[in-house]
């Protein structure tokens, strides 16, 4: 791990300039590359949803490239393949997709497990206080799929690190909700009741792949 040391006071100092020309209201797509863009496709189709827009033939992009949408946006993320073996995810941290409800989290993390995908965190996180299922696709690149991140009003208020609760499980995040976070299910019969050897068993296999993920050395 570096030595170097984060300084909030200096971080929270930057802004965003009064005068600022331009105003980006969204973050538009993301391009990953891949070593396999069938297999991609599949996953990114069959698993996470996403339909083909385009696509890309060797003549164009040497290894092609594929186009996937999610809502009237020709493409919020696409694919390359261009890369000879997996992602060393190493400049990409993650990639988080929205639902409308806390049930489809829990719906997709059913899902996934149901298509062999292994779930490398489920709960909630700690600032912005989401409620995710994270994982990766066939190239190691790691996703987020969730629901109930904080909004920032024109007051900038953001949610004070006191009222933060880290859950390592959905069912652990539904039962402890944050201040200001509903986290009734609209289907009573989705939430799973975990023994404790579970609850401790999920806690522990979290903190060890959070602590992997933000770049401890283990």
């Amino acid at each position: 791990m570096s030595g170097l040391k984060i300084n909030k006071e200096k971080i929270n100092s930057h802004t965003r300039p009064k005068d600022m020309p331009f105003n980006i209201t969204k973050i538009g797509h993301v391009v990953l590359n891949v070593s396999d863009v069938e297999r991609s496709t599949r996953f990114y189709t069959e698993v996470m949803g996403f339909k083909v827009s385009d696509v890309y033939t060797d003549a164009i992009a040497p290894g092609g490239m594929v186009f996937y949408r999610c809502n009237f946006d020709h493409h919020g993320i696409a694919v390359v393949g261009s890369m000879k073996g997996e992602s060393p995810a190493i400049e990409l941290n993650h990639i988080a997709f929205e639902v409308d409800t806390l049930d489809e989290v829990i719906l997709a993390r059913n899902h996934l497990k149901k298509q062999g995908v292994k779930i490398d965190f489920e709960g909630r996180r700690r600032a912005g206080a989401q409620i995710a299922v994270e994982f990766r696709d066939p190239d190691g690149h790691r996703l987020e799929i969730y629901w109930g991140l904080d909004q920032i009003t024109d007051d900038d208020k953001i949610r004070p690190e006191d009222e933060w609760i880290w859950a390592h499980s959905l069912e652990e995040a539904i039962d402890n909700p944050v201040k200001g976070q509903n986290t009734k299910l609209k289907n009573p019969d989705l939430y799973e009741k975990l023994s404790p050897e579970e609850a401790k068993r999920r806690h522990d296999y979290s903190v060890a792949n959070q602590r992997v993920k933000l770049g401890h050395d283990e």
